[in-house]
């Protein structure tokens, strides 16, 4: 998975191994969501260790410090856990639905489809 954000592609290992080597991150995941202008931004969801707190300018700061700045997370969500799969990779599709509900952008993602839930596209519905 690659962010394309103004036409800088952004792979989100590289983020996260950067947040990682914050001392008050215990966890991080990154992911693309939707921006007006660059196409996406990085978003980052971290997890912090107990009784940290961080500001996104502090991490920001930190990722330039390490890596270009375009690179550096321009939203940072805090939670209470980093989704994972059962080999204990970041599992990219529940982070991203998770980022762009905490954005309020989930409904854009996944727009509701008013009706009893047949799928009419196709002609199998009514």
């Amino acid at each position: 998975m690659t962010i394309n954000s103004g036409g800088e592609k952004i792979h989100p290992e590289e983020v996260e191994g950067v947040l990682l080597q914050h001392s008050d991150v215990f966890d991080a995941g990154v992911v693309g969501t939707p921006h007006e202008r660059w196409g996406e931004q990085v978003t980052a969801l971290v997890q912090l260790r107990a009784g940290a707190t961080l500001s996104l300018e502090q991490l920001q700061s930190h990722c330039r410090e390490l890596i270009a700045g375009f690179k550096a997370p321009k939203v940072v969500l805090t939670v209470d856990r980093v989704p994972r799969t059962v080999l204990g990779k970041v599992d990219y599709p529940a982070l991203k639905a998770l980022a762009l509900k905490l954005l309020g952008l989930d409904k854009l993602a996944h727009p509701a489809n008013p009706g009893d839930g047949r799928d009419t596209a196709n002609g199998q519905g009514s």
